[in-house]
């Protein structure tokens, strides 16, 4: 089996904003989330990490991860392969069909 390599995680300096609107009590569970399902094969579908299809999503984002209680939190990130990076670009809270990032709803 081959070794997989490690991704950089980048975070965009808007992410800072939008976890000042997210209660400081999830900030720890973001963390883990981020670097549990986006360190070592980010572009590997799954249950709860998949590829926007339509078009791209919050600030550009052509990856969503969902995490958290009830899968609330949305993770956009986009990955350079070439660089072996992944950059986290927006964090939100879905509620029903609502999604909010930085208290703005999209």
């Amino acid at each position: 089996m081959p070794r997989r390599l490690r991704y950089t995680l980048l975070y965009a300096p808007e992410v800072h904003d939008h976890l000042r609107v997210i209660e400081r009590a999830h900030h720890a569970l973001l963390r883990w989330a981020i670097g549990e399902h986006l360190t070592w094969a980010p572009d590997e579908r799954t249950r709860n990490r998949k590829p926007l299809e339509s078009s791209p999503g919050p600030f550009g984002a052509t990856w969503e991860l969902r995490c958290g209680p009830g899968n609330r939190f949305r993770v956009f990130y986009e990955i350079d392969m070439g660089q072996r990076e992944v950059w986290i670009l927006a964090i939100g809270i879905k509620a029903g069909n609502r999604l909010s990032i930085g208290g703005k709803e999209y």
